[in-house]
């Protein structure tokens, strides 16, 4: 096989997906069992929410009940692993491409798109030849393997934002930023506020073809504009 068939996959060990599904799925039997045990009780408060559920749940033979909240809880326990693990980040390394996958959705990038990666906090970022973002994902796999993977087929790993110097902070009004990426800034914090993380995503794309690299701390947004065309 030669060297540019080949390709490095960094994703979270094998052993973490079984920790996902055991350990959700138990707690959530756990919490279904006692659900159950509590309902009688809950019931007799009067200022308790969802009395009729309670009540419900109270009512019903005491086999059936605890058998039904345990198997509720399991499935309840099995979905939020499920939707950890599609959450979760996939990046594939050759000398050709990169893929990232996440969500059930896969962002290919070609060889000569990528000017440098480098993790920012926990997101991974990849920058294209005019300094944009051509990706910005949400990523706990380790750092060095990640280094490794990209460095085996020489992209540029950076240890931090080569452009960090560049951003400044956003206050409503910028003087030096168009009425227009004005207001998608303000709509991404209100977004960002509400905690509202695909709107913000929306936001930050119609940002980029506005020119405008968007990143935040903390709600406190910081932007720069891309270089002029032509510029080194």
């Amino acid at each position: 096989m030669t060297e540019p068939t080949r390709e490095i996959t960094v994703a979270d060990p094998g052993w973490t997906s079984g920790l996902w599904w055991g350990v959700f799925g138990l707690l959530g039997a756990g919490l279904g069992g006692l659900l159950r045990a509590i309902a009688g009780w809950v019931a007799s408060l009067s200022w308790a929410p969802f009395q009729g559920l309670f009540k419900l749940i109270d009512s019903l033979p005491a086999g059936v009940a605890t058998i039904g909240a345990v198997l509720l809880g399991l499935l309840a326990g099995l979905a939020v692993a499920y939707q950890g693990q599609r959450e979760s980040l996939t990046v594939t390394v050759s000398a050709r491409q990169v893929r990232l996958s996440r969500l059930g959705e896969t962002t290919e990038l070609a060889r000569d798109e990528v000017r440098a990666v480098f993790l920012d906090r926990k997101q991974l970022v990849v920058l294209g030849p005019a300094t944009e973002e051509l990706a910005r994902l949400p990523s706990d796999l380790d750092a060095d393997r990640l280094r490794a993977a990209f460095t085996r087929y020489g992209y540029r790993w950076r240890a931090g934002d080569p452009y960090a110097d560049q951003f400044r902070r956003w206050v409503p009004d910028t003087p030096e930023l168009p009425a227009a990426a004005n207001a998608l800034l303000a709509a991404r914090q209100r977004a960002l506020a509400r905690k509202d993380h695909t709107d913000a995503a929306e936001l930050r794309a119609e940002l980029a073809r506005l020119g405008i690299v968007v990143r935040e701390e903390q709600q406190r947004q910081y932007w720069r504009r891309l270089p002029a065309p032509g510029s080194p």
